[in-house]
């Protein structure tokens, strides 16, 4: 089926709630994806770092297919052994305790925002909820992780929405101490704002942050849904910080293409949640976590980490070696990298770039981001630099 006749069926039968790039993709193999008309793209997306093996990778395939042979659900009214698994491998490799499993990037924000809420409620009983998050900060699209989120832009439409957070400037940790009140519980970020434009922490500002949250007994969330999972080139950004929060969450790379998201504690509050207080019906089913374990198994490597370190400053030297008057910088963390451009030419340069073969998507107002598959091999990261360089330096 061709993009047009197919584009036409999505308009009448599909919710029209994206604006989708021109392109239908068909399949991949690696870093490389190829549309319905048979057109080869770099792969410098993953599915919103989503598919962190890139396409069609032997060992996450075969696990998923293994599986759904034995076990695709079983609900969580019983044990599985891959569930377990993949809560050994992850509280294991980060010094957490415990983890609760759910579906996406926006239930995991949300079984985390619960967890510190009745953690308070039974320590201290009712008053003490207030959540602070970042401004510029992005958290999901429930209503109450667009509540969680730091931009105007995500209040709209859609009230009343749930209440009981405040936002602070991100690096200002007075602003941060001003708006921590007798009301508040939590404090909730991101050491990569994604959405927001790829913009890291300062470690100075994360570390006073983690200091007075233990100080006043105020849960630290870090919400890695987008940098976890070796993307940012350790197993979870935290851990390059040099903190231990009191919970993660996280989703995204986790399942490899599968939809898995978790909510990771650590002793301070890993027995909040008891039978009853929380759930989910396809949380930590067997065929995803399946998935997640051979994930792990991959990623959860020093010398895979390394890796995604080097090719990191590879892409970053090579952009920065453009000396292209539209490049502005590159700022991030391994493979997860933004290029910034003046302020509201993003969207053309994606587009652009779309053309000459190579996808990859926006953030912020100012910001390309790539977020290539952990896996991208050396020549598929020349043959989009050779794409990136024509468009950013083309006349």
């Amino acid at each position: 089926m061709w993009y047009q006749e197919l584009k036409q069926q999505e308009q009448t039968y599909v919710i029209n709630s994206y604006g989708r790039f021109p392109i239908a993709l068909d399949h991949g193999k690696g870093a490389r994806l190829w549309d319905v008309e048979g057109k080869e793209y770099i792969d410098l997306a993953s599915g919103i770092g989503v598919n962190c093996l890139g396409h069609d990778h032997p060992v996450l395939t075969k696990a998923i297919e293994d599986q759904i042979h034995k076990l695709m659900h079983a609900s969580n009214l019983y044990t599985t052994a891959p569930m377990v698994e993949t809560a050994k491998t992850l509280t294991t490799a980060t010094g957490m305790a415990k983890v609760f499993f759910a579906n996406s990037g926006a239930e995991s924000n949300e079984g985390a925002i619960k967890l510190a809420r009745k953690y308070s409620f039974d320590k201290y009983g009712p008053g003490r909820y207030k959540i602070i998050t970042l401004l510029n900060s992005f958290h999901g699209r429930t209503i109450t992780t667009l509540k969680a989120t730091g931009q105007d832009k995500f209040h709209d439409y859609f009230f009343p929405f749930t209440e009981g957070f405040d936002y602070a400037q991100a690096g200002n940790i007075e602003d941060l101490k001003q708006k921590a009140d007798d009301s508040c519980c939590a404090v909730m970020m991101e050491l990569i704002q994604g959405e927001g434009g790829v913009l890291p922490q300062e470690k100075a500002y994360v570390h006073a942050v983690a200091e007075f949250c233990k100080q006043k007994d105020l849960l630290l969330i870090i919400d890695e849904v987008q940098t976890g999972i070796g993307r940012t080139g350790s197993l979870f950004c935290f851990q390059q910080y040099g903190i231990l929060p009191d919970i993660v969450t996280m989703a995204k790379g986790l399942g490899g293409g599968l939809p898995i998201g978790a909510v990771m504690a650590a002793q301070s509050c890993c027995d909040v949640f008891t039978p009853g207080t929380h759930a989910t019906t396809f949380g930590g089913s067997p065929t995803v976590c399946a998935a997640a374990n051979a994930v792990l198994s991959v990623v959860n490597q020093a010398d895979f980490l390394q890796e995604v370190q080097r090719k990191g400053e590879y892409l970053k030297e090579q952009i920065l070696g453009f000396q292209s008057p539209e490049i502005q910088g590159v700022r991030g963390m391994g493979l997860m990298l933004g290029i910034i451009v003046e302020e509201g030419k993003h969207s053309a340069f994606v587009g652009k770039l779309l053309e000459n073969g190579v996808l990859a998507i926006t953030a912020g107002k100012n910001t390309v981001r790539l977020l290539p598959p952990l896996v991208i091999t050396q020549e598929e990261m020349d043959q989009a630099l050779a794409a990136m360089k024509a468009v950013f330096c083309q006349s």
